[in-house]
């Protein structure tokens, strides 16, 4: 088990950008992972959930325009499918998901990484 921080993130999100810095302000050394040019797979992101602790739906952005269109908040999809589904469309994930060793935050506010700190 890696001690390293490892921020999973994309550039242009303000949260991420908001957590990044923390990060560099704290002086604590991390990795940041942009998974748009390093996509995720599904047995990572199925990783990632448990080290959350949540519900594959908790980290579901519901609001995208995306998830609209696909009608995921409606349709009755199993963890499985919802989970591919945003392996292949990286922004209906929440961002940013920092993790440590066998534990990960969701940095949404970026505020949380402080448990890491």
């Amino acid at each position: 088990m890696s001690d390293r921080i490892v921020v999973y993130q994309k550039p242009t999100c303000s949260k991420c950008r908001a957590t990044l810095a923390l990060l560099e302000n704290s002086g604590k050394e991390f990795d940041a992972v942009n998974y748009y040019e390093v996509p995720l797979t599904v047995e990572q992101l199925r990783e990632l959930i448990d080290k959350l602790g949540l519900q594959v739906r908790d980290i579901l952005r519901s609001e995208e325009p995306l998830a609209r269109r696909l009608g995921l908040a409606e349709r009755q999809l199993s963890d499985d499918e919802l989970i591919r589904i945003m392996v292949e469309n990286p922004d209906l994930i929440q961002r940013p998901i920092v993790v440590r060793g066998d534990e990960a935050v969701l940095c949404r506010p970026p505020e949380n990484v402080k448990k890491f700190l």
